[in-house]
């Protein structure tokens, strides 16, 4: 029952919204809870919203007045309240850096591999044999990124299927060198948060796709548009262009037939596990 005692379908999909996505107007929210789990809080209330009698959830990855920082965020509570609220896939969007000149500012990608260049975050949920080594050679979900890119078109997005993104520690941006580096080892683009966010959904048994759009370029690589207050008013435009255009993907995406998220992929590599163990 939600808060006007009526009762509502859980949500099977959830949207983790990132930097400038802090909240989503669009959606209608039906039940609103922040409840603590034996994780911690999560970062914002998980939201149970509707949009033309979809019910989708939601909660705000750095809290709602993007308060947390990305080596902060309670990854492990943020998921666990979205499985509990029947979340059976999970759509993240995140904003990135382009690591490679093809790619410029204004442009999405979907995710296919991560590069976790993090330290010190909590990075294992405890289970009933303590923790498990589950296999990530595949972290996000082949099925939810392909229907994210059946959308694309419809709402203006000019998105790459594929890439692999560097997940740095943050809250800093890159030195030069660093950037360098990074585009040496011929990754696509780089953000902060997509570890171990991508990795607790599978551990979970949750179907996970992130949106990640393209802002600026990374240091060192790209002197016209790079984040520095002499490209303070170009970043922003793009910023925000980004922010709408992503909006309007996941709104053309909650309003497909949800029949049509058909994937168990995280759910069977959690199963074959533990057949094997």
């Amino acid at each position: 029952m939600n808060s006007y005692g009526q009762s509502i379908n859980k949500p099977k999909i959830g949207i983790i919204g990132g930097t400038g996505m802090e909240t989503f107007p669009e959606l209608k929210i039906v039940s609103s809870s922040k409840q603590s789990n034996r994780y911690g809080t999560p970062s914002g209330n998980v939201l149970i919203c509707e949009y033309h009698e979809k019910i989708v959830a939601f909660i705000p990855r750095h809290g709602s007045e993007h308060g947390i920082p990305p080596h902060k965020i309670p990854y492990k509570a943020n998921i666990l309240a979205l499985k509990e609220a029947g979340v059976e896939y999970i759509i993240g969007t995140c904003v990135t850096g382009s690591l490679k000149k093809e790619i410029w500012p204004g442009m999405f990608v979907l995710p296919d591999q991560f590069v976790n260049l993090t330290w010190g975050r909590d990075d294992s949920y405890e289970h009933d044999n303590g923790f498990i080594h589950l296999p990530m050679g595949n972290p996000y979900c082949e099925h939810v990124r392909t229907r994210i890119l059946s959308f694309a078109k419809s709402a203006s997005v000019s998105i790459v299927p594929a890439g692999t993104v560097a997940v740095i520690q943050g809250p800093r941006f890159s030195t030069a060198a660093e950037s360098r580096w990074y585009s040496a080892n011929e990754w696509d683009i780089i953000n902060m948060t997509q570890y171990p966010e991508c990795y607790f959904a599978k551990e979970l048994g949750i179907c996970y796709a992130a949106i990640a759009s393209v802002t600026d370029y990374d240091a060192g690589l790209q002197e016209s548009l790079t984040i520095d207050p002499l490209h303070a008013d170009k970043f922003l435009k793009v910023f925000r262009e980004n922010t709408r255009k992503t909006k309007d993907l996941l709104l053309a995406l909650i309003d497909s037939p949800f029949s049509e998220f058909s994937c168990k992929c995280a759910t069977e590599v959690v199963k074959a596990y533990y057949e094997q163990t």
